[in-house]
């Protein structure tokens, strides 16, 4: 579908976010990681309350709400595929980040999911974790890494991200039943994007 240019209506209920999808197709210089007491814990098979508890922990604030959706069978056939890699970043016992790696595709590393919680922000968790991750994908052997963001995301994501080697490749729109009105996230979530009933 091809929008005209200029405004479009977003239907009530409903949210939209611009979606920047970015790669990399070679490793990118090494970054040096900032000084910081994290450590990285890789979750065989990941229990699915366990996961959706961090998710919801990262990423409440910037609306992530794909995988608390989703239902049970098709999460667990996500998580516990042998192609897929799941981390905490632990901090202080605490498990305070979320990494998921995703080779299902040949040759390919999507980091589907990567992401601090909000007291780690402008710590160098972010950066920490995101060499971890750059590590473990170009391990493999693979040509391309690639992520995506959205506008719902932290400000400084995009950036960050390209930062750390991604070219922005693709634009989309992205429009979805708005979380919070249904229950799915608080209502309180994501205060940067407003609700409209």
């Amino acid at each position: 579908m091809i929008l005209p240019d200029g405004y479009s209506d977003v239907p009530a209920g409903k949210i939209a976010a611009v979606v920047t999808q970015l790669e990399m197709t070679e490793p990118p210089p090494l970054r040096l990681d900032p000084a910081g007491c994290w450590t990285l814990r890789r979750v065989e098979q990941p229990d699915l309350d366990w996961f959706r508890a961090l998710y919801v922990l990262v990423g409440e604030d910037w609306l992530w709400f794909s995988r608390i959706r989703m239902p049970d069978e098709e999460l667990a056939a996500i998580l516990r595929s042998s192609s897929i890699e799941v981390y905490a970043l632990v901090h202080g016992g605490r498990d305070e980040g979320l990494l998921e790696l995703d080779f299902r595709q040949p040759r390919q590393c999507e980091l589907s999911f990567f992401g601090v919680t909000a007291g780690l922000i402008g710590t160098g968790a972010g950066r920490w974790l995101m060499n971890r991750a750059l590590e473990r994908a170009w391990s493999q052997p693979i040509d391309r890494v690639w992520v995506h963001t959205c506008t719902f995301d932290h400000h400084a994501a995009l950036a960050f991200y390209q930062r750390s080697g991604f070219r922005p490749f693709r634009r989309q729109i992205e429009i979805a039943d708005d979380p919070r009105l249904d229950g799915t996230a608080p209502r309180s979530s994501a205060k940067h994007v407003p609700i409209i009933e």
